[in-house]
């Protein structure tokens, strides 16, 4: 069904989307929507970026070129008309008096008031290129550093094309503790951005894990979520904290900070020993069958492996224990997986029989590199066409108009092999060597038996009845009628902050797989795919032929001799190991950094971030007003508002929609977009952007704008289609449009003119054989393109974009047993199935360390009106929440003499912070919950903005880290509290102050809050 059957809002009137369709000049680059139309008032339709995460649709509400309202859309109905404080409160953000207006140049040294003065654009930008070249003659690329945090809009080049541009390995992302965790576990387990969950379909079994995405969430999050879960026929939230929804869930799994892992896995035993899984989909699209051999060593798999592609087109070396032809025959194939057949003898009498016996094999040889059967089981019968066989899915509760999307039943096996998932075997080596192996099943089942629900109960505090309950509960299929399970876990960022991530996400995408809630309605199924974005508009922002920079580049990475992965991952560089690099030079020099929305305060301790900072040569930093990251910086440019520029948007989630943030007002003064900074930076610098142009070698932002969207077309998209008989590929045909000949449906114009007549779009209606369509790993799709690659037509035989079933591991298959951890921690077989210890300086590693700081810290939950640092001097938000909380439990704090309002003391070994005490009873009685990323945009008179003073992550180890990814232990450490008193506060006050005493704005009728009040003239 057409979004156009949905409830359409008066956000423009007939005549004006006909006076737009009919233009034919290009208008919105340099103009606003308003100016474009030309009336006095006009409701614009957009996407809101008031919280840089969810793609809510709203209206902003423009009088006399000035932007004076913003509201929800009711007829985006991703997010049901929702528009939360933060986005209500954009107005206040756009208008404010210490928005910066220009480019600004540091007079005074570092550690001090920067003394800034106003320069031109050209000096700018002039000054940032001399200096930037100057220290990478000196010093090599590797010594520039790029740091971005979450997006304002698109803001993103630091983690891409400036690091080819800069020819540096090193970017710093809040992307390191804040999904990416997620996204890495899951490129290991089953693809990038897996972890992405359909809420929006509302699944029968909501599960809400580890965040409280009523307030918000980085995909469906707010009303959407508050509506699942009301209607959902079972809610588990699983949090050690009672939040706002927790209170309404039928099951509240209230586990102990970062034992996520553990209760992970004691599910997983609950649903394997109650046989709750699918056992077609795990014997068919899982390496659960596959078998290990344990007797192979170093010498053995490296002559045995075989080079896999990454998702960039780079190659590493699977080393790997699961049993192949290459370990049996001379010359066989290291890329056939061998599984044992419980069906083979009754296949024999059919006169079906496999090359090996009671063995058969599946080919994982997905680049052809010696036959094109790669992707198929031996003898294999299959056809795209049967695997699109199927119904119409089933959901309740959708939204009138919401499109169900086509499910395709799970193909059976065909031959009718049974690949065992328990047993043991013998096997005789080519070296004429007998050996025993398992299915990777059985070390599975083992694996989640050390976690059995009684034993979980001692870790995670969960009483073991509780947690089969709720297990049960999630996995027992209320309609089995529809063939699929229940719906996907929304499992958010707690999971990330600690030293368990990545296996706390390995294990829990492994957990929605077995269960069969993998791309299946309501189940997790990934980024939407839509065919938006362009090369330096959106999530897939490389110029043309980009990727990340070259192996040699590449290895001088920092952190990657302490992390491994990251040379796998080659996403990011160690965060909080390049602060401490910065400052002390080792491995090699870290002299400059470009920020570009990056937050030194979300990880790593920050008194060393802030310390790296300072030690830098140059720092350039792109930002909407003065914060603590800009006092350290020599440069800084001011950039755009959400509501001042154009941008394709769509989910990154998946909740699948698609639309845009339209200009809805001009910018103040000289502030600018980023990705115009960018691109005229380039030009300064010399890289050729669009090299196929001569004549347009750094195009304007039109030009991006309309590329952003030329993929979007009545064209059929190209897609191929696979016939197998008897393991013997008979057919592939390419079908559909080649991408280089696809003809644009609209101009970015057209585009802004169809959204605000028609709103939102639906990816299942734009994309039906992508996005349209479940089980994507049954019918190719899964291979088929996602957000990176879907600019790129690449073909047959190349490892993407061949369509086949499957998935883009190493195996093909969702990776219980992962090869990327096998290979990169070879000596430490304990890694390679999902696994959880005990988080550093908690009381269960370190029980001594209790009797001094007894409690646990846990952090990051959501406030209504602030985006992580963001909105401290916006009057109204900041009216409504003056100060940092602590939620602490009443009887813990009468332990402690603490009351309701108290200033209190955290501390740690490594550092100590001021906030206030809030009462309540819904955190354990030995956990405390404080609030993160706290500054005083007040306080202007000291460098840091009073960052130092209730930052929470003054108080962790700066080396306390997931092992793989390095995310920081931001949560499950152990701190003392204390009553903060005139006698140990220093101004003899317990209400943190500035160095010349000047206390914080601590209440809401501060008279200084009203300096903030939105500020309309002075933006020429």
């Amino acid at each position: 069904m057409s979004r156009r059957s949905f409830v359409k809002t008066a956000a423009i009137t007939a005549g004006a989307a006909a006076a737009l369709g009919a233009q034919t000049t290009t208008a919105f680059a340099e103009s606003t929507y308003p100016e474009v139309i030309g009336n006095d008032t006009v409701v614009v339709k957009t996407c809101c970026r008031g919280c840089g995460k969810m793609e809510c649709g709203v209206k902003v509400i423009v009088q006399n070129g000035r932007a004076i309202r913003v509201e929800g859309d009711e007829g985006a109905w991703q997010s049901m008309g929702n528009c939360c404080t933060k986005s209500q409160s954009s107005i206040q953000a756009a208008y404010h008096p210490d928005r910066l207006h220009y480019p600004m140049k540091r007079t005074n040294p570092k550690g001090e008031e920067p003394g800034w003065v106003r320069i031109s654009w050209d000096e700018a930008l002039d000054t940032i290129v001399d200096n930037l070249r100057e220290i990478t003659n000196k010093y090599g690329g590797e010594s520039i550093a790029c740091q971005v945090g979450t997006s304002r809009i698109w803001c993103m080049h630091s983690e891409s094309i400036l690091k080819n541009m800069l020819e540096t390995p090193n970017n710093i992302e809040a992307w390191q503790i804040c999904k990416g965790p997620r996204h890495f576990a899951g490129t290991m387990v089953s693809g990038f951005g897996c972890s992405w969950m359909e809420t929006i379909e509302r699944p029968k079994v909501y599960v809400q894990w580890g965040g409280a995405s009523e307030m918000s969430n980085y995909d469906d999050s707010c009303r959407t979520t508050v509506d699942v879960a009301s209607r959902a026929d079972v809610h588990i939230s699983v949090d050690p904290r009672m939040a706002n929804m927790g209170k309404e869930a039928d099951f509240w799994q209230h586990l102990h900070p970062q034992t996520d892992g553990a209760l992970a896995l004691a599910w997983t035993n609950v649903v394997i020993e109650n046989n709750l899984y699918d056992d077609l989909y795990v014997k068919k699209w899982t390496n659960a069958p596959f078998l290990v051999c344990e007797d192979f060593d170093d010498a053995w798999m490296d002559e045995n492996g075989f080079p896999t592609i990454r998702t960039d087109g780079s190659y590493w070396q699977v080393k790997t224990r699961l049993l192949k032809e290459s370990d049996i025959v001379e010359g066989g194939s290291p890329y056939k997986f061998l599984v044992y057949d419980n069906n083979w003898e009754e296949l024999a009498k059919q006169g079906v029989t496999h090359q090996y016996g009671a063995f058969t094999w599946f080919n994982a040889d997905q680049e052809g590199n010696i036959d094109d059967t790669g992707g198929f089981w031996e003898g294999e019968n299959y056809s795209t066409a049967k695997a699109y066989e199927g119904r119409e899915a089933a959901q309740e509760n959708l939204l009138p108009g919401q499109t169900q999307g086509w499910v395709p039943d799970l193909l059976p096996f065909d031959p009718a092999i049974d690949p065992a998932l328990e047993g043991e075997f013998e096997v005789t080596l080519k070296d004429g060597r007998t050996v025993k192996v398992k299915p990777v099943w059985e070390h599975y089942k083992a694996r989640a038996a050390e976690f059995a629900p009684e034993i979980a109960a001692e870790i995670t505090g969960i009483p073991a009845q509780e947690i089969i309950d709720a297990a049960t509960a999630y996995a027992t299929r209320i309609d089995p009628e529809t063939g699929y399970g229940n719906g996907g876990i929304q499992y958010m960022l707690a999971i990330e902050h600690g030293t368990n991530a990545i296996q706390n996400a390995r294990a829990l995408d492994n957990l929605v797989g077995i269960t069969g809630n993998f791309d299946t309605p309501g189940g997790n199924r990934g980024p939407t795919i839509v065919p938006i974005d362009g090369d330096l508009q959106g999530f897939g922002a490389w110029a043309p032929g980009a990727s990340t920079p070259p192996a040699e580049i590449n290895l001088k990475q920092i952190g990657i001799e302490k992390f491994p992965l990251l040379g796998w991952w080659q996403y990011w560089c160690d965060g909080p190991t390049i602060y401490e690099t910065m400052v002390s030079s080792d491995p090699y020099p870290v002299r400059a950094l470009w920020n570009e929305s990056g937050n030194f305060m979300s990880f790593a301790n920050t008194t060393t971030a802030w310390e790296g900072l300072l030690s830098l040569d140059f720092f350039v930093d792109l930002n909407l007003w003065h914060a603590p990251s800009t006092d350290a910086a020599d440069i800084i440019l001011p950039v755009a508002h959400w509501i001042e520029l154009n941008s394709p948007r769509a989910s990154q989630g998946s909740a699948g929609a698609m639309g845009a943030t339209v200009k809805c007002v001009q910018p103040p003064a000289e502030a600018r977009y980023d990705p115009e900074i960018v691109m005229d930076f380039a030009k300064r610098w010399g890289y050729e952007w669009n090299p196929s142009d001569p004549d347009n070698l750094w195009p304007d932002i039109q030009w991006q704008l309309d590329d952003s969207i030329k993929l979007l077309s009545d064209d059929e998209w190209p897609y191929q289609e696979w016939t197998v008989e008897n393991g013997k590929v008979v057919k592939c045909e390419q079908k559909g449009t080649p991408l280089a000949e696809m003809k644009p449906k609209y101009t970015w114009d057209e585009y802004v003119a169809e959204f605000q007549a028609n709103g939102w779009w639906q990816a299942k209606d734009v994309d039906p054989k992508q996005w349209g369509t479940y089980r994507r790993y049954q019918t190719g799709g899964i291979r088929a393109r996602n957000r990176e690659w879907a600019r790129l037509d690449y073909t047959v035989g190349k490892g993407i974009a061949d369509w086949k079933p499957g998935f883009r591991t190493p195996t093909m298959k969702q990776e219980i047993w992962s090869t990327v951890m096998e290979a990169h921690h070879p000596d430490d077989p304990s890694q390679f199935i999902p696994n959880w210890h005990p988080a550093p300086h908690d009381y269960q590693a370190e029980p001594e360390r209790a009797k001094e700081y007894p409690l646990t810290v846990t952090t990051g939950r959501r406030i209504p009106v602030y985006f992580h640092s963001e909105h401290r001097q916006l009057p109204w938000t900041r009216e409504l929440w003056p100060v940092p909380r602590v939620e602490i439990n009443p009887q813990t704090a009468e332990e402690y003499g603490i009351e309701q309002g108290d200033w209190v003391w955290i501390e740690t070994e490594w550092g100590k912070i001021r906030e206030v005490a809030d009462l309540y009873y819904g955190v354990p009685k030995n956990v405390i919950n404080c609030e993160h990323t706290w500054w005083y945009p007040e306080l202007s008179q000291d460098a840091g903005h009073g960052f130092q003073l209730s930052a929470v992550n003054q108080l962790i180890d700066n080396s306390a880290q997931d092992p793989h990814c390095g995310s920081s232990n931001l949560r499950g450490y152990l701190a003392k509290i204390y009553k903060a008193t005139p006698e140990n506060s220093p101004f003899n006050n317990p209400v943190p102050c500035a160095s010349d005493g000047t206390p914080i704005i601590h209440t809401s009728d501060d008279p200084r809050l009203k300096e903030w009040l939105p500020t309309y003239e002075g933006r020429e």
